[in-house]
């Protein structure tokens, strides 16, 4: 498994490309090479970079699904729209398509926040309103998602 570390703030080219933070392009160096999955967020307008073999593992569930189960088949479609598949250039950089910039709302500046296995691509105002949410008690959020969890437990 990957584990990401890090939020990186960087720039969005008028060609539509991300040039990777040396933070994170450390972190990435011994993956790269296989490639990565671009798709759109189920819940929030940002985009999720995964490396390949976390896609693998995320759409082998999906892939599960009994497709003859109408539901299921929908959700596969909306899940599957826009997804790209990516390598880095010479440069470092990834190129985003112009109809996952549009989804995103992705301007020029642009927030790299991990998500453990994969990395979360946001519009730095976008992200900004998310994470500083005055709605949201992350303490009880906290307390609600892992309060339960036995952290001590062997596995």
């Amino acid at each position: 498994m990957v584990n990401i570390i890090g939020s990186y703030e960087c720039k969005l080219d008028a060609k539509g490309r991300l040039a990777l933070p040396s933070g994170l392009k450390k972190q990435l160096q011994a993956i790269v090479g296989e490639g990565f999955v671009l798709k759109r967020s189920v819940f929030h307008k940002c985009l999720e970079l995964y490396p390949m073999s976390e896609w693998n593992t995320e759409i082998a569930g999906v892939n599960k699904l009994n497709r003859f189960v109408k539901k299921n088949n929908d959700f596969i479609r909306m899940f599957m729209a826009g997804v790209k598949m990516l390598e880095m250039d010479g440069s470092g950089r990834l190129q985003i398509s112009k109809d996952l910039i549009n989804f995103s709302g992705i301007k020029k500046e642009v927030v790299l926040s991990s998500s453990v296995n994969r990395i979360e691509i946001w519009d730095k105002n976008a992200y900004e309103e998310v994470v500083n949410n005055p709605d949201v008690d992350f303490a009880k959020l906290a307390e609600e998602v892992m309060g339960s969890i036995d952290l001590n437990e062997a596995e």
